[in-house]
Formats: C-alpha cells, sequence, structure tokens
C-alpha cells in the first residue's frame, strides 16, 4: 500500500465518523468537533489526492475543508459576536 493509500483512508476514515456521528445524533452539523472532523478529513484526502496526480478531487476536496473551516468561524445568525 503507498503512502497516499494510507493519507487517503485515514481522510475518508475521519468523514465517514463524523457522517455517522452526526447520523445518530452523538455529533450536531454545528458542533465544533464535527466541523473541525469536516476539515481534517478534507484537507487530508485533498493532500492525498494531489500526491497522485488526481486533480478533480484536489478540487473537490480543497472547496469541502475551505467551506469547513469557514463555518468554524462564522458566527450563528441571531448571536452577537
Amino acid at each position: 500500500m503507498k503512502t497516499s493509500d494510507i493519507i487517503a483512508s485515514v481522510g475518508v476514515v475521519v468523514l465517514l465518523i463524523a457522517f455517522l456521528l452526526n447520523l445518530f445524533n452523538k455529533l450536531t452539523a454545528d458542533s465544533t468537533a464535527y466541523k473541525l472532523m469536516n476539515f481534517a478529513g478534507a484537507a487530508t484526502c485533498c493532500y492525498s489526492s494531489y500526491l497522485i496526480n488526481f486533480y478533480p478531487f484536489v478540487v473537490l476536496e480543497a472547496i469541502w475543508g475551505i467551506v469547513a473551516l469557514i463555518s468554524l468561524f462564522k458566527v450563528p445568525r441571531g448571536t452577537s459576536a
């Protein structure tokens, strides 16, 4: 197994764990942990896609990671900063 495969597997596992924890109401989509797991998983998958020069997934995972990162700093509506 190549290094890029291991990195990709770790990223996918992190994303799937976040998804399952949300699905079973252990984490909400608004929780910091969920957002961090989405960012970490997407960033890891983005890097592994870059390593194998698979640029469509680099773009997909980069956008996913950026959106997750932005959501970490976004103040929910109806609240003050």
